[in-house]
Order: C-alpha cells, then structure tokens, then sequence
C-alpha cells in the first residue's frame, strides 16, 4: 500500500532498527561526598540501573522500572537528560539510550545501595558502557538546577540551618564557598521557619525552608566559581 512505504518502495520493516534503552543516574550527598547509584552488571563492572525498553512501553515507564527492580527505588523523580546514540557504546549491537536524571537524599536509598563517589564530574571507579559519561552530564545537570533554586532535591532536608544548607552546596558544587556570600545569595530564597537549632554550645541557629523565589541573577557565577 502507498501508505505504508516511502518513495523507495521500502517499508518501516525494511530498516534496520538499534534497541532502545534507558539508564538512570542517581545522585546524592553522602557525608561530604557527592556519590552515585551503581548495581553490578553480566560484564563484571559497575553500571548504572538501566533496562531496555519493552514493547508498548513509555521511557519513563521502563525507567521507573528498572529503578524499582534494579535498585529498589519506587517513586523516585527523574528526568531525561539525552539520547546516547553512539553507535559502538554497546557491544551487544546498536543501543540507544535515553539517559535520565534524579536527586535523592540519601534516606530516600536503601540501606544497602551501591554508591561510589564522584570527584569533580567524574566517577571515581571504572563503569560499564558510557556511563561514566552520564554521569558527567547527570552532574552538569544537578548543579544548573542547583544554581537556579535552593536545593530542589530536597538533599539538605525538609528544613535545615545556612550551615547545613552550605555543606549540601559545597558537595554539590565541589568546592569550599565563603560563608558570608552564601548566605547573601541564597537567603533571598529562603523563608524563616520560626524554629532554633541548638548544636553544641554554640548559638542558636535559625531553621529556615525553601521558599519560592528563584536565586538572584548572580547566584550561577557565584557557585561556579
């Protein structure tokens, strides 16, 4: 039928078609570390959660499965990041991969789950695949989020002091950021919850939450460096 070809006679079928996979780099702060989600792989490395896609079945669907059965996590929130489409990233044939992003606290993990830190942008261990690649660009991402809200993973907590807060940032960010700036950015975006924390014998110091004003224009710089 006329439809169903193109003008060189050649239907859909007749093309040849890469697999369609999705992997998921998951972020969080872990102490003073910025670490990610791994799960060992057929290969004997590490690699992100990923799965491929089943017919009929949306990329968030099967991202959302694979974090369910691969790394124990139901409801997470995620967000694409892009389509790898080398077409030698996979030595099992032609894949291509829609990575996705998330953010987690690291409460929100298993007990049990595999992390490996990321220094700078990089992993730190070898992983499958390209995936030291994603999470390159998974961090890329997590701090051009970071530069434009106050925490919008919730890393630092539903409430939390501008110590707290900073220590969360500076993992982010990777590097030390003078108090007194930090403070003057974020605080614009900031609201008072009413409450003290005590911590030792030092001062109270005041609890604050996210509030819903963007950073200030400057706040990118600032935290880049």
């Amino acid at each position: 039928m006329a439809a169903s070809t193109d003008p060189e006679g050649k239907s859909l079928l007749d093309y040849p078609r890469p697999s369609v996979a999705v992997d998921v780099a998951v972020l969080t702060v872990d102490g003073a570390e910025l670490k990610v989600l791994v799960v060992p792989h057929r290969s004997g490395r590490l690699a992100l959660p990923g799965t491929f896609l089943h017919k009929g079945e949306r990329l968030r669907d099967a991202a959302e499965r694979c974090l369910r059965i691969k790394a124990g996590l139901a409801g997470a929130e995620f967000h694409q990041l892009a389509m790898f489409d080398d077409p030698a990233r996979d030595d099992r044939g032609w894949v291509l991969s829609m990575t996705h992003g998330a953010a987690l606290p690291r409460t929100a993990l298993p007990r049990d789950a595999l992390l490996i830190p990321v220094d700078g942008d990089r992993v730190t261990q070898d992983l499958a695949f390209d995936h030291a690649d994603v999470v390159t660009l998974a961090v890329a991402d997590l701090r051009e989020r970071y530069a434009r809200s106050v925490d919008p993973s919730g890393l630092a907590g539903d409430t939390f002091t501008v110590l707290e807060l900073r220590r969360v940032y500076e993992v982010v960010f990777g590097r030390p950021l003078p108090k007194d700036s930090f403070r003057r950015h974020m605080m614009p975006a900031l609201e008072h919850t009413g409450d003290m924390a005590v911590v030792g014998t030092g001062r109270p110091a005041e609890i604050y939450t996210r509030g819903p004003a963007p950073l200030p224009p400057g706040a990118a710089a600032f935290l880049a460096g």
